[in-house]
C-alpha cells in the first residue's frame, strides 16, 4: 500500500507529479520500531532516509562521560535520518531512538537523491526541507544562547504541546539543557502563573 502520509507531507512542501510520485513511493519500506530502538546510531554511516509515519523519536548525542544531550525531537509527521552523515559519506555523530513505538518508512538514500536528476519536483521538495532544517537549527542555537531556561520551556511547551505528557521528564530537561530538578522548578514557577 502506499504511504499516503509521506506523499499528503511532500506535496505540502511542494506539488508532487503523479509521475514523480509513481518513482518515489515503491522506494519506501515500512519498519516498526519499538520504545528504544534506534533509527540510527553512533558510528554508522547513514545509506537511508526515514519517514517518521507514527511516534516521536529523539536526536542526540552522548559525551565522552556517558551524558546523554537531546538536541531534537521528532514528531510523526517529519523525515528522519543522519543528514550529515548521507551528504558526506563519513560515520553518524547524532543518534536516533524511538522513544514510543513508531512507524517509519524507510528508502535508501542513493536511488531516492538520484531522482532529483529527472524530478525536479522532488529536488524542490527536498530543498525546501532542508531549508527548514536550517532555520529551526539556527533559531535553536539562537534560544540556547539567548534565552533563559523558563523561556525555553515556554518555547518547548509550544513547539511540544503533546510531548510533556508523553515522554520522561529527562528527557525535556536535556533538550533545555538544565537538570531535572532546575525542570521541576521551572514548571512549578509557570503553573503557579
Amino acid at each position: 500500500m502506499p504511504p499516503e502520509a509521506l506523499h499528503h507531507f511532500l506535496n505540502c512542501l511542494t506539488p508532487i507529479t503523479p509521475v514523480t510520485w509513481e518513482k518515489v513511493h515503491p522506494l519506501f519500506t515500512e519498519a516498526r520500531f519499538e520504545k528504544g530502538e534506534h533509527f540510527i546510531r553512533e558510528g554508522q554511516v547513514a545509506r537511508e532516509i526515514g519517514f517518521l509515519e507514527q511516534g516521536i523519536m529523539r536526536a542526540y548525542y552522548r559525551n565522552t562521560a556517558g551524558q546523554d544531550y537531546n538536541k531534537h525531537f521528532f514528531t510523526a509527521p517529519c523525515f528522519i535520518g543522519g543528514y550529515a552523515s548521507l551528504i558526506t559519506g563519513q560515520p553518524n555523530v547524532i543518534r536516533q531512538e524511538a522513544l514510543t513505538d513508531c512507524i517509519v518508512r524507510s528508502a535508501p538514500y542513493a536511488p531516492f537523491r538520484a531522482l532529483f536528476d529527472s524530478c525536479p519536483d522532488l529536488e524542490r521538495a527536498a530543498r525546501i526541507l532542508a531549508e527548514q532544517f536550517f532555520v529551526a537549527k539556527e533559531q535553536r542555537e539562537i534560544e540556547i544562547v539567548q534565552l533563559d531556561a523558563e523561556e525555553r520551556y515556554l518555547l518547548f511547551r509550544e513547539r511540544y504541546p503533546e510531548l510533556e505528557a508523553t515522554i520522561p521528564q529527562y528527557h525535556i530537561a536535556s533538550y533545555l539543557g538544565v537538570t531535572p530538578t532546575q525542570l521541576s522548578r521551572i514548571r512549578r514557577k509557570s503553573a503557579g502563573r
